[in-house]
């Protein structure tokens, strides 16, 4: 319980004391009224006032967080679960002038000093003296501002005055002012405190506001080398580099400041040096896979690294003949190097290295080995395109076949038509852009023999030339007549008893028969 207690303090905040007028000197016989602020007051709470004088400390308990003051001393409060504040010091003096000045004056504060007389007389002249030299003289005793105070403007001050009618000459006590801090010099903090390439990095530039000016906006911004600014001006303390390199490493500061009035405070510097992390695990691949790849065909040399930062000078070489192939240098753990089109000549053992400033490490050889010569595609391609022109040729054939079976149902008939054969041009082969595998021997048409009302149809002799007829197996058909490819005999169709010639589509279902035609 008792450690639970003291956690409880601990952990509440110091209560401020503000003071009423806020003087901490005034005449005898005057009140001053201390105020306890506090985060949080509990209805029925009491605060506890310590007062210290002479050498004797007194408690007193309050229902509210205010007290009256008639006598000199030093004062505190506090609640049951904080800790005491800081002491304010009031002085009652029995003076005939006196130098009064705030309890506590923060730099950029505007601070008030006034130089009051006792009793109802008036001053027609007042000096300002600060660490013994005059710095103001008013012939209206007015009080001495000081605009925007800084720590400079801490010191011995006192105050000169001349009476009304009167020719005596009063000069205040010595008192002692200084200026606080309104916050301190931020420091700057980096975590981790070594970091390493390609991780991040967080900034923070720690002050703190005193409880008094707790309510003061604080601005912050971060600055590298040469002042470089890292960050626009924010409200955060905070800042987060995602990923940093070695070329980042350097001296690092940062800044806090005050709207209004202007206040800037720098952090000193701070050296951060950026870790790299040596390459390792480099291996060598290729696409195609396994090192095979077929002439003519590219091979791409794929260098990666397991682990490594920053920028990786990759270099690719050859075992067996200890050429250099190439080099790249990039921020990536992998590069690639492609040759175009491969040849007997790219057979061999290959390996790569990886540097990245920190030492180089290099993989192991991989064989890479060239099938087939660069003929064969070619070769390949013009029988494609043969096969594909012979089938067109085939196909021609057959429309012609089909053309004049559509004529025989009923068209006119030339009677003893001549045999010819197709006229082909001096110099022209039968068929452009197509290897001469087979040769056009006679083409016969379509004759019509009175006798016995028969139409002979028969296609053009296709027959292998000599050399390559060796080397291809013929057909049944050719096996049973060299000479003919097809022959048709049709009976045509008489008319019925009714006197009507039978319809096409019946005649289309006649029969044919092969002939041998001399």
């Amino acid at each position: 319980m008792l450690l639970w207690a003291s956690l409880l303090v601990l952990a509440a905040p110091k209560p401020v004391i503000s003071l009423h007028p806020p003087w901490t000197v005034v005449f005898r016989g005057e009140t001053v009224t201390l105020t306890c602020h506090v985060s949080h007051l509990r209805a029925g709470e009491y605060i506890t006032w310590h007062l210290s004088y002479l050498g004797k400390d007194l408690l007193q308990k309050t229902p509210g967080n205010t007290l009256k003051v008639r006598d000199s001393g030093r004062f505190r409060c506090q609640t049951k679960d904080s800790p005491p504040s800081d002491s304010v010091r009031l002085i009652f003096s029995s003076d005939w002038l006196i130098l009064q000045a705030p309890h506590t004056v923060f730099e950029g504060d505007t601070l008030v000093l006034r130089c009051q007389v006792k009793g109802r007389q008036k001053l027609i002249t007042v000096k300002y003296s600060w660490n013994g030299k005059v710095i103001s003289v008013s012939n209206e005793g007015q009080d001495l501002l000081i605009p925007q105070a800084s720590l400079n403007n801490s010191g011995h001050y006192q105050c000169i005055g001349f009476l009304e009618r009167e020719h005596y000459v009063y000069k205040s006590s010595t008192r002692i002012i200084k200026i606080q801090e309104l916050f301190p010099y931020p420091k700057l903090r980096v975590t981790p405190s070594q970091p390493t390439e390609g991780s991040s990095v967080n900034l923070s530039c720690q002050t703190q506001l005193p409880l008094e000016r707790s309510d003061t906006l604080l601005y912050f911004t971060f600055f590298r080398d040469r002042g470089v600014m890292l960050s626009d001006w924010s409200r955060s303390p905070e800042l987060q580099i995602t990923t940093i390199w070695r070329e980042d490493s350097g001296s690092y500061w940062c800044t806090a400041a005050t709207a209004i009035p202007s206040i800037q405070k720098h952090s000193l510097p701070l050296q951060v040096h950026v870790q790299g992390v040596p390459v390792s695990g480099v291996l060598l691949e290729t696409q195609p896979q396994g090192g095979q790849v077929l002439a003519g065909e590219p091979l791409v040399l794929v260098c990666s690294v397991a682990e490594g930062t920053g920028d990786i000078a990759f270099s690719w070489h050859r075992e067996d003949t200890g050429e250099h192939l190439g080099r790249k240098q990039q921020r990536s753990q992998r590069a690639e190097l492609e040759i175009p089109a491969v040849g007997g000549s790219h057979m061999g053992r290959y390996y790569c290295t990886a540097d990245n400033g920190h030492g180089l490490a290099r993989s192991g050889a991989l064989n890479v080995t060239v099938t087939g010569t660069p003929g064969n595609r070619s070769g390949l391609i013009a029988a494609g395109a043969t096969g594909g022109l012979l089938s067109i040729l085939l196909l021609a054939v057959a429309l012609w076949m089909y053309h004049q079976h559509q004529r025989k149902s009923g068209g006119r008939f030339l009677g003893n038509t001549a045999r010819s054969t197709p006229t082909i041009g001096p110099g022209e082969a039968p068929h452009s852009g197509c290897p001469a595998l087979v040769e056009l021997q006679q083409l016969y048409g379509n004759e019509y023999l009175e006798e016995e009302n028969l139409a002979y149809s028969e296609i053009r002799i296709i027959q292998l030339r000599q050399e390559e007829a060796a080397s291809t197996s013929r057909t049944s058909l050719e096996n049973k007549h060299t000479s003919v490819v097809y022959s048709a005999v049709k009976t045509q169709l008489p008319e019925d008893s009714a006197g009507e010639v039978r319809s096409q589509d019946e005649d289309a279902i006649e029969n044919y028969e092969n002939v041998p035609f001399a």
